[in-house]
């Protein structure tokens, strides 16, 4: 195998990979997420001219949920594709219920009628007549997978729907849904720190011939040795998640410095060689990136060209051994399946 290749400033075609047994994208995809949610106040200028030069750079897969805002995320990413649209696979989700009127408001509504409903609203929030890639948010644990499905396969025949998915979800859900109708992805977050996956839902993904699409591959930046938690603002949510509270931040700190080392050593930043993990881990994986700023996309999408020596995976894994990071994904699990 080649070495591992070193950042540089121009920027390369982006490899191509496939997503289930139809569609295929850009190996590395835009998360829009903190475009409009979560993170803090996005600059919401900055964020449509990220959009667009990712796509201008060769990234086709664009991810949104209808949850994100609430609802304005959506018509973010309709507007920054105006022009664009032919070019891209507009990704998004549905399951997760918000209010405009209350932030804080979350639920789950996985019933037959909410997902047509939901679905028609992401239509015209987006500008699209079609959506690529739809998926399941969330399982509601109320509504047998099957019916959620069933419902998704009907959006399907209509034609508002290409393809469709899961996300955060167990084996055995995937296999109920898989059942009713070809699940081309699920989307979870996979990373150096966060490799549940590996467990029991890729392999049953991979029976299936369905692909994964990786959320969250730098750690939500923590990977980076960027990410300063005291300059995080007051609503940005990553200051709840366990794994960055002070209880468990210092180990999860020599972590990153490992990282970091090794990263240096190699020619390349730490979010390359986090990147460069997560697309080593099969040509059915898809990371997505969520940068909200153009600066970090030509460092990002250089990932894509890495290719680690079996030597130096070894010496990455043996630095950051998997179930090494202190705490939890989330403070509590009610929203993940299982």
């Amino acid at each position: 195998m080649a070495e591992a290749v070193p950042y540089r400033s121009s920027v390369r075609p982006v490899p191509r990979r496939r997503l289930g047994r139809d569609l295929s994208c850009s190996a590395v995809g835009l998360g829009c997420m903190g475009m409009s949610d979560f993170y803090g106040v996005a600059d919401r200028a900055e964020s449509i001219r990220t959009i667009r030069a990712a796509v201008d750079a060769g990234i086709t897969l664009l991810d949104t949920a209808d949850v994100y805002g609430p609802f304005s995320n959506e018509r973010l990413l309709g507007e920054a594709l105006r022009g664009r649209r032919d070019r891209v696979l507009v990704s998004t989700k549905a399951g997760q219920l918000r209010r405009a009127d209350d932030p804080a408001y979350r639920g789950l509504d996985g019933s037959p009628e909410h997902i047509h409903r939901a679905c028609d609203a992401s239509l015209e929030r987006l500008g699209v007549e079609t959506i690529d890639l739809y998926l399941l948010h969330r399982v509601d644990r109320r509504v047998p997978v099957e019916d959620s499905i069933g419902a998704m396969a009907e959006l399907v025949t209509a034609g508002k729907v290409r393809s469709i998915g899961l996300s955060e979800v167990r084996a055995a859900t995937l296999r109920r849904a898989a059942a009713v109708h070809p699940v081309s992805v699920v989307q979870t977050e996979y990373s150096l720190w966060s490799r549940e996956v590996e467990d029991e839902v890729l392999p049953a993904l991979r029976e299936l011939g369905g692909s994964l699409i990786a959320y969250a591959p730098l750690g939500r930046g923590f990977l980076t040795g960027r990410l300063d938690i005291a300059k995080l603002s007051n609503d940005d949510y990553r200051r709840g998640l366990p794994r960055l509270l002070p209880e468990n931040l210092g180990r999860n700190e020599v972590l990153v410095r490992r990282l970091a080392r090794l990263a240096e050593a190699w020619g390349l930043t730490p979010a390359q060689l986090a990147l460069s993990w997560v697309l080593d881990r099969g040509d059915d994986v898809v990371a997505l990136m969520g940068t909200t700023r153009r600066s970090h996309l030509a460092e990002n999408l250089a990932a894509a060209a890495v290719t680690l020596t079996a030597a130096q995976a070894a010496e990455l894994e043996a630095a950051f051994p998997a179930d090494a990071a202190a705490g939890d994904r989330y403070a509590s699990r009610a929203t993940i399946d299982g």
